[in-house]
């Protein structure tokens, strides 16, 4: 039988992750307008990141996905309970298209629009600042959810006191639903962070950054990593004036996913 359905053309398949219920009628629509948009900034040198957050991992000798080279298996836990971890870590990467280099936040606490943006702002202090001294314009390339959701007034707000500090005009550009999986962030800097600690217990915050630091691609990928142990308190909102100080400029192509913030005279 087995031999009948070779010959037939069947394999053993895993399932592909591909059909998506949430189809948006702009997706193609906003995919060209944030292609159009890097191209822009790439021509006159601007900076341009992609950001996204990385799945919750919980610190400790707990199973990770994948395989070593070992004489004899590790040995681990052989369940993943939260209690039996050190904490978690939560992973906020900034890419810098142009330059090829990640950077990478490793959080404590919550995903929320604050975290994302001080983490943004540690790039730009450590590595941004320095890499385009002379420029005041920055794009993010963003997913369209948490914590960097196109909907959140908290990332809006957070963005405009990053853009008033530093004196940056700020271009957001929000994937569509469903399209994440082109941000290049995911496919430039995470998943070779994931092939570096595959297989390897995420023991300590130590060994998430060291993992981290350590990952290289051949066409001259580069990692830094820091560790941010503030909590941050999640259910934030904003008052009618936080708001009304943004300045918020939408585009007219797909206002709701494009939008660019400008810092205030007296910054």
């Amino acid at each position: 039988m087995r031999r009948l359905l070779f010959q037939l053309g069947y394999r053993l398949r895993a399932n592909h992750k591909r059909l998506n219920r949430q189809q948006n009628a702009d997706r193609d629509k906003q995919m060209r307008y944030i292609k159009r948009i890097r191209r822009k900034y790439e021509k006159q040198g601007t900076p341009i990141i992609s950001v996204d957050s990385k799945k919750r991992e919980l610190v400790g000798n707990f199973k990770n996905a994948g395989r070593t080279w070992q004489l004899v298996p590790l040995d681990v836990l052989e369940s993943d309970y939260p209690h039996d971890a050190v904490g978690v870590a939560i992973p906020y990467g900034i890419y810098d298209i142009l330059n090829n280099r990640g950077f990478v936040v490793v959080g404590c606490s919550h995903q929320t629009p604050t975290f994302a943006a001080r983490s943004i702002r540690r790039w730009w202090i450590k590595e941004g600042a320095k890499r385009f001294a002379d420029h005041r314009e920055l794009l993010i390339q963003a997913d369209g959810g948490n914590p960097n959701g196109y909907t959140s007034w908290c990332w809006k707000f957070e963005l405009q006191r990053l853009a008033d500090e530093f004196g940056l005009t700020i271009t957001v550009t929000h994937l569509p639903t469903g399209a994440s999986k082109w941000n290049p962030v995911e496919h430039k800097l995470f998943c070779f962070i994931s092939k570096n600690w595959a297989g390897q217990p995420l023991l300590s915050y130590e060994t998430v950054l060291k993992y981290i630091r350590t990952t290289k691609t051949v066409t001259g990928l580069r990692c830094r990593a820091v560790l941010d142990t503030t909590d941050y308190p999640t259910g934030q909102s904003l008052t009618v004036e936080q708001k009304a100080q943004i300045r918020l400029f939408r585009h007219r192509v797909l206002p709701k996913w494009n939008y660019t913030i400008k810092p205030h005279a007296a910054a």
